[in-house]
């Protein structure tokens, strides 16, 4: 095993095949992100999402996909050269991987590509117990998601992160609040565009509800407007918010949502808690800035 990849691995306390899945899927995921700081995709763009939450922020749960915003729209841009970096980075870690921009069959402005290892192969080399490796087949593939959104709603700031393994580096990620704004952005847009309910959202949301992280309203109202999920002409207040979350949470299939965050979270006692009643309860401490 490379001693990068050995010295990284043990900060997780690996038992089950989920579990040491999971650690592979976020070490893959950081290394990624030391190929992109390489070759100065930061200077363009910012880490958020689930995973920018986990990577930088200390969220206590797993995350499958990395997600990007530009700083600014840009219809030119181009995502190859940077994958190109990342499958160079992981390569030289050790890892055997395909990465590969994803076709559009319709023109959004979500650029995206995955990042594709055999996941037996991968496990044995981080010697993963011989109990666990020998029920994976050896064409089972792990798949990590890498988006760039080309064309950002803006209003948000950003913060330089420092990550310190592999080797010392510097993320450019979005502020805690416009995370906050994205993460309820994704509450609100993805019940109207989708019936999966994604329990990684509700998970994150009383993440940050428990920390007193304020929600940044101006670049919440941009993300609702460019989704159509807010329409009405005035400034979306407080109240607002409350409102179309409450109707949310009235509506949340919350078995659904806790069977979806399982996998991605050590302890199943974490979302024992979880209804209705639950959710709507955590209104109320709801801050704006």
């Amino acid at each position: 095993m490379n001693p990068a990849i050995q010295s990284m691995l043990e900060k997780y306390r690996c038992e089950t095949r989920q579990d040491y899945e999971n650690a592979l899927k976020e070490i893959i995921q950081e290394i990624a992100l030391l190929g992109l700081w390489r070759a100065k995709f930061f200077e363009h763009a910012a880490f958020y999402g689930g995973s920018a939450l986990r990577i930088l922020y200390g969220l206590d749960r797993f995350s499958e996909d990395i997600n990007f915003s530009l700083l600014e729209p840009r219809k030119d841009f181009e995502l190859a050269p940077y994958l190109d970096a990342v499958k160079v980075e992981l390569t030289a870690m050790g890892f055997v991987v395909e990465v590969e921009e994803r076709s559009k069959s319709i023109e959004t402005s979500i650029d995206s590509a995955f990042i594709k290892a055999k996941t037996k192969e991968h496990l044995l080399r981080i010697d993963v117990p011989a109990a666990l490796s020998e029920r994976i087949h050896h064409k089972e593939q792990m798949k990590i998601k890498l988006e760039v959104d080309t064309e950002p709603p803006g209003g948000f700031e950003t913060e330089a992160k420092l990550l310190l393994q592999p080797i010392a580096f510097s993320v450019k990620t979005y502020k805690q609040p416009d995370l906050f704004a994205g993460k309820i952005h994704a509450v609100l847009a993805r019940a109207r565009l989708s019936e999966r309910v994604k329990g990684r959202d509700y998970y994150d949301f009383v993440w940050y509800i428990g920390r007193g992280v304020p929600v940044h309203m101006g670049h919440l109202e941009k993300r609702l407007r460019q989704t159509n999920t807010w329409m009405s002409e005035k400034q979306m207040t407080r109240e607002d918010i409350l409102d179309l979350l409450e109707q949310r949470f009235l509506n949340l299939d919350v078995e659904s949502a806790r069977k979806d965050i399982l996998p991605f979270i050590k302890d199943p006692e974490a979302v024992a808690i979880w209804s209705q009643d639950f959710f709507l309860s955590l209104l109320s401490r709801l801050k704006v800035s």
